[in-house]
C-alpha cells in the first residue's frame, strides 16, 4: 500500500489520479490532498475514498466553519505538513511556477516525486536533479510524453546507445490553420483542444506549442540528453506518446489511447504494472498514425524553448514566467493570441544569470510577471 500526497487534486491530473486510486484501493491510499480554492470539490473526494488531510492553499479558500482537524489552510501549513506526515510518494499536479516549492520540499525530505508540474524542472532543473540525486529520490514523470520516454529507455544498457528522443505533439487546434489566419483566433478557438481534456492554462500552452517547448526543457533534465538530441514531431492522433531512436536505427515507441490515467498509474505503481485504469487500446480501430515536422514560424515559442534551453542559466525561468503571465492576460481577454509569443520573446532580450540559486529563480519569476501585468 503506497501512501500518496496529491497536490493540485481538483485539476484534470488530480481528478484522474482519484480515479486510479478508486480502481486500486488495495494499492494506493491518499494521506493528503490539496487544492488552491475549490474546497467543495476537494471535500467531495473524501466521500468517495478515504483521505486523511485536506489543505486549501489559496488565501480565499479559508472558511472558519471548515477549520477542523483534517481541513487545513495556507501554503506554509502545507509545506510544514510535507515535513511531518508519513508518505511514500508525492504527485505534484500543481499548475505553473507555484508547484516548484512543493517539489523542492518533497525532495528535501527524501521523498520520490511523481511529477506533473513540468515548471519545477523548467525553472530549476539543475537544482531539482541535484537534490534528487543527493537525497536518493526518484523523479517519475507523469506527462504522457515523458512517461513514454522513460518506458522506451528501460531497455537501454547505457545512454550512449540512444541517438535521440522524439517528443510527439498533437499540434493543438491550429496545426492546420494558415499563419495568415492566426490574427482571427479567439479565446474560445484556443480552448478547443482536439484530443486532450486539460485545464485552461495547459490548453492554451498546447495551442501555442509552448507546452511542447516546456517539455523539451523538461526532457533535457529528466533524461540528461542534449537539446540537439531532442526532436519534436506532430502526431495528430495522440496515440504514440513519444519515441526513442537507438544508434542502430531501431525506434521504440509507447502507444495508448490519450488518457492520463495510464501514465499516472504507472508513475504511482512504478516499477510494477497494474490492471488498466484506462481503456485498453484497440489497434484494429486505429486506421492511421501520421507524423510531420512542426512549423516553427507558426509556433515561435517552440524555437524559443530550444534557444533558452541551450543558453541555460536563468533564461528558462524567464521563458516560463513570461509565458505564464501572457497566457493569464489572454485568458482575461487583455491581449490577442498572437501577442503571447511576442511578450515572451521581448522578455528574453536580457543578460543571463548563470547558475542561479533557488531564491534568485523565485524572485526573477515574480519580477517578470509583475512587469508584464503592469505593462498590460
Amino acid at each position: 500500500m503506497k501512501k500518496i500526497v496529491l497536490l493540485g487534486a481538483t485539476g484534470s491530473i488530480g481528478q484522474s489520479t482519484i480515479e486510479v486510486v478508486k480502481r486500486h484501493p488495495d494499492k494506493f491510499r491518499i494521506v493528503l490532498a490539496s487544492a488552491h480554492s475549490r474546497i467543495d470539490e476537494l471535500l467531495l473526494y473524501g466521500d468517495e475514498i478515504s483521505i486523511d488531510h485536506f489543505v486549501i492553499t489559496g488565501e480565499n479558500g479559508a472558511n472558519e466553519s471548515e477549520k477542523t482537524n483534517n481541513i487545513h489552510h495556507g501554503e506554509d501549513t502545507l509545506l510544514s505538513m510535507l515535513e511531518e506526515i508519513d508518505y511514500d510518494i508525492m504527485l505534484n499536479a500543481v499548475v505553473g511556477s507555484a508547484g516548484l516549492k512543493y517539489t523542492v520540499a518533497g525532495l528535501k525530505t527524501g521523498h520520490s516525486i511523481a511529477l506533473a508540474n513540468k515548471e519545477s524542472l523548467v525553472m530549476a532543473g539543475d537544482i531539482i536533479t541535484e537534490l534528487a540525486g543527493k537525497n536518493n529520490c526518484r523523479i517519475i514523470p507523469v506527462d504522457s510524453e515523458h512517461s513514454a520516454i522513460m518506458q522506451c529507455l528501460e531497455g537501454a544498457r547505457d545512454k550512449s546507445q540512444v541517438r535521440k528522443i522524439i517528443l510527439t505533439a498533437s499540434g493543438g487546434p491550429f496545426s492546420n490553420l494558415k499563419i495568415e489566419a492566426f490574427k482571427n483566433i479567439t479565446l474560445k478557438d484556443a480552448l478547443q483542444h482536439p484530443t486532450w481534456a486539460m485545464g485552461d492554462k495547459i490548453t492554451i500552452d498546447s495551442a501555442t506549442m509552448a507546452n511542447k517547448g516546456l517539455e523539451i526543457i523538461e526532457a533535457h533534465h529528466l533524461f540528461d540528453v542534449a537539446y540537439d538530441e531532442i526532436e519534436v514531431l506532430i502526431h495528430p492522433q495522440s496515440v504514440i506518446h513519444s519515441m526513442v531512436e537507438y544508434m542502430d536505427g531501431s525506434i521504440i515507441s509507447q502507444l495508448s489511447y490519450p488518457d492520463m490515467k495510464l501514465p499516472i498509474q504507472y508513475a504511482l505503481s512504478y516499477p510494477d504494472r497494474l490492471d488498466a485504469s484506462a481503456q485498453n487500446t484497440d489497434l484494429a480501430k486505429i486506421h492511421q498514425l501520421t507524423f510531420y515536422k512542426p512549423n516553427f514560424e507558426k509556433f515561435p515559442l517552440l524555437g524559443l524553448a530550444y534557444e533558452v534551453g541551450k543558453r541555460g542559466g536563468i533564461m528558462s525561468t524567464i521563458f516560463n514566467a513570461a509565458n505564464e503571465a501572457a497566457v493569464t492576460l489572454f485568458l482575461h481577454d487583455k491581449i490577442h493570441f498572437t501577442d503571447i509569443p511576442k511578450i515572451v520573446e521581448k522578455e528574453l532580450t536580457v543578460s543571463n544569470i548563470t547558475s542561479p540559486n533557488l531564491d534568485t529563480i523565485i524572485e526573477k519569476d515574480k519580477e517578470i510577471k509583475e512587469k508584464i501585468y503592469t505593462n498590460y
